[in-house]
C-alpha cells in the first residue's frame, strides 16, 4: 500500500513538471509561535567581559601621550605640555595609587623618560640653526664647464626662432648657439629641474615682477633665480651666497639686508627681491644698460667684468666670451644659461612645460614687542611651526630676533588677530628667555663664552660683533643658550616629572619617611647646539660633575656623543 501511494505521487509530480516549466515551491507551514518562557525558564545572561582597570588606565595615559607627541611635532608647546601632563595625571589620580601595580609603575617610568626625551629634543632645536640646501648654481655651472652642452637640433632652433619672433622680450635675446644649446638641455636632461623651478617660482613671480616693474627693470630678469636657486629660499652656495637671489654677505649688507646670528634677510623672498632690484639697477648704470654685461657682473662681480673690458678693449659680451683670456668659464656659461631660462620662463608651453596657475604667496604681519619662540607663534595662530618657518625663512633659528624692536613676523592670512590678542595677555614667561650678561672689566668674548659654556663665535654673532671685538665694562650681552625649559615654560607650573615624583611618594600606603633621594644614571645623547652648561641646567647639576662622571678634560662636546648623567631616581 505504501509503495502504490508513492508511485501515484511520483506520477503526479512528473505530470506537473511537464505541464508547467516554472518550478513549483510548496509553501512551508507557518512556524508555530514560540512558547513564552516564564522567568524561571529564561536563559541566563552571559557575564560581561571583565575590563582590566590597569590596562584601561595605561591606555588612557598612552592616548594623551600620543596626542602630546602630535602637538609637539606641530610646534604647539602649550598643548603638548598639557597632554603630557594629563598623561601623567591620570596615573597619579588612580584611586589605588600609582605604586600598587608593577605594570603601572613600569609604564609610568617609561612615560616620564619619554617626556623628558622630548623636552631635551625641544631644547636642542630651539637655538639650532635652520638647515640649508645646496644652491643649484654650483652644480649647474660645474656641469656646464665639465660637459659642454650639445648643439640644438632643428626642432629646437625652429621653436626658439618662432617664439622670439612672436613674443617680444624686454631684454634682447639672440639666437646664439650657446643659448640654443641650453634650451635644448633644459628640454632634455634638465627638464625635471626646470619644471620644478617654474612650479616653485609661480607663487613668487607676481611679487618679483611687481617689484621690478616699480623699479623700471626688465621683467625678464625675474627668471634669474631659476638658475641661481630654483627659487629656494634656503639655498646656500659653496661660496656662502644665500637665498633665492644668491647674495654674498657683503653685497647683502650693502643693500640693507640684515645678516646676523638671529636673522638672514637674504632668505626673505620679498626683501631679497627689493635688494636684487637695487643691485641690478646699479649694475645697469655701471655697464650702460648692456644686460649681458650686467648678468656677467651679477655672476663674476662688477670689478672682474670691468677689468676684462679694459684689458680686452671689447665691450660686447659675446666677443669677450669667445676667448678664455678675460672672463672665467663659469661666467661665460652663466649668461647663456640665464638667457635660455628667460626664453622658457616667458613661454613654457612652447617647450612642453605645463605650469598650473597658483595663488601668489600671501600673509599678514604682526609686530612683536619681544623675541618669541616660533613654536609659540604657531600655537597662538592655530597653525604649525613648519608653516611659520616657511613664511619666515629669514629667521635662522626658532626664535625672532632680540635686538630689532617691533620685528614683524609673518603669519597665515586670517590669523594676525589671534596672535595680537594672545600677545596682549601674554606674561614674560611666554616669550623667548635669553641669558643676559653685563661685561666686567677684563672680560673678553672668549672668557664670557667659557663662563657660559658656549662658543666665542656664537656670542659674537648673537651680539653683532666680530670675534676680535673688545668688550667694554657695562656692555650688555645676550648669551645664546636654550631656556631652562620649553615644555614647562610657565614659572608657575611644575614639570610632569617633578609632579610625578612628589605625587607617587605621597600615594604610598605607609607614612612617608624623609630619605635622601637616590640617584640613577641616565645616558644623554648630545644634540647639535648643546653645551655642557645647557645640559647641566637641564638635569639640575653642574658642568664640573658632568665632566667628572664622563672623565672630560675640556668643555668641548660633539653632537652624537653620549654622556652619563647622575640624576634623582623617579
Amino acid at each position: 500500500m505504501m509503495r502504490k501511494t508513492f508511485g501515484v505521487g511520483l506520477c503526479a509530480l512528473v505530470v506537473a513538471c511537464g505541464s508547467n516549466p516554472k518550478p513549483q515551491v510548496t509553501p512551508a507551514p507557518a512556524p508555530a509561535p514560540a512558547p513564552v518562557a516564564t522567568a524561571a525558564q529564561q536563559p541566563p545572561t552571559p557575564p560581561k567581559a571583565l575590563v582590566d582597570p590597569v590596562d584601561a588606565l595605561i591606555h588612557t595615559s598612552q592616548t594623551h601621550f600620543q596626542s602630546g607627541e602630535k602637538e609637539l611635532s606641530a610646534g604647539h608647546l602649550d598643548k603638548a605640555r598639557a597632554e603630557f601632563d594629563r598623561a601623567v595625571a591620570v596615573l597619579l589620580e588612580a584611586p589605588y595609587g600609582a605604586r600598587t601595580d608593577t605594570r603601572l609603575r613600569e609604564h609610568f617610568d617609561r612615560l616620564i623618560d619619554r617626556i623628558n626625551a622630548h623636552e631635551v629634543s625641544a631644547l636642542a632645536q630651539g637655538f639650532a640653526e635652520q638647515k640649508y640646501e645646496a644652491a643649484p648654481i654650483d652644480e649647474l655651472l660645474k656641469n656646464a664647464t665639465t660637459f659642454p652642452a650639445p648643439a640644438a637640433d632643428a626642432a629646437t632652433q625652429a621653436a626658439v626662432k618662432a617664439d622670439l619672433e612672436q613674443h617680444a622680450h624686454d631684454i634682447p635675446i639672440p639666437d646664439h648657439p650657446k643659448v640654443l644649446s641650453y634650451v635644448e638641455v633644459f628640454q632634455g636632461r634638465l627638464r625635471d629641474y626646470i619644471q620644478e623651478s617654474l612650479e616653485r617660482g609661480a607663487k613668487y613671480m607676481p611679487m618679483i615682477q611687481s617689484v621690478f616693474r616699480a623699479e623700471g627693470l626688465p621683467l625678464d630678469l625675474a627668471y634669474i633665480p631659476i638658475i641661481e636657486s630654483s627659487f629656494k629660499t634656503n639655498a646656500l652656495s659653496k661660496a656662502s651666497a644665500k637665498g633665492p637671489w644668491q647674495f654674498m654677505k657683503g653685497t647683502a649688507k650693502d643693500h640693507a639686508l640684515k645678516v646676523d646670528w638671529f636673522i638672514d634677510e637674504r632668505s626673505d623672498p620679498e626683501k631679497a627681491t627689493v635688494a636684487a632690484a637695487q643691485y641690478l639697477k646699479t649694475l645697469s648704470k655701471m655697464f650702460d644698460g648692456d644686460w649681458n654685461m650686467v648678468l656677467a657682473a651679477y655672476n663674476g662681480g662688477p670689478g672682474r667684468v670691468s677689468r676684462a673690458i679694459r684689458r680686452s678693449g671689447v665691450d660686447d659680451f659675446w666677443k669677450l666670451s669667445s676667448t678664455s683670456k678675460y672672463l672665467p668659464r663659469e661666467t661665460r656659461e652663466y649668461v647663456p644659461l640665464i638667457l635660455a631660462a628667460m626664453i622658457i620662463g616667458r613661454n613654457p608651453a612652447q617647450y612642453g612645460f605645463e605650469v598650473a596657475a597658483v595663488d601668489p604667496q600671501s600673509y599678514e604681519k604682526v609686530a612683536l614687542p619681544h623675541a618669541i619662540d616660533l613654536r609659540r607663534v604657531a600655537e597662538w595662530t592655530g597653525t604649525t611651526v613648519d608653516e611659520i618657518q616657511t613664511l619666515n625663512p629669514e629667521l635662522r633659528r626658532w626664535t625672532t630676533p632680540v635686538k630689532y624692536p617691533d620685528y614683524e613676523v609673518k603669519v597665515p592670512v586670517g590669523t594676525s588677530n589671534k596672535l595680537t590678542a594672545r600677545l596682549a595677555e601674554a606674561s614674560p614667561a611666554d616669550f623667548s628667555t635669553f641669558k643676559w650678561y653685563t661685561a666686567k672689566k677684563g672680560d673678553t668674548l672668549l672668557t664670557v663664552a667659557r663662563k657660559f659654556g658656549v662658543t666665542r663665535s656664537d656670542v659674537a654673532e648673537a651680539n653683532t660683533l666680530s670675534t676680535k671685538s673688545k668688550l667694554r665694562p657695562g656692555q650688555e650681552l645676550v648669551i645664546p643658550r636654550a631656556p631652562a625649559t620649553l615644555l614647562a615654560a610657565r614659572t608657575e607650573r611644575t614639570a610632569p616629572s617633578a609632579v610625578a615624583s612628589r605625587s607617587i611618594a605621597s600615594s604610598a600606603a605607609t607614612p612617608a619617611v624623609a630619605e635622601p633621594p637616590s640617584l640613577t644614571t641616565v645616558t644623554y645623547r648630545v644634540k647639535k647646539g648643546d653645551t655642557l652648561f645647557s645640559i647641566a641646567q637641564l638635569f639640575d647639576t653642574t658642568v664640573a660633575k658632568i665632566k667628572t662622571w664622563n672623565k672630560l678634560r675640556s668643555n668641548t662636546i660633539a653632537p652624537g656623543a653620549r654622556l652619563k648623567i647622575r640624576t634623582a631616581a623617579r
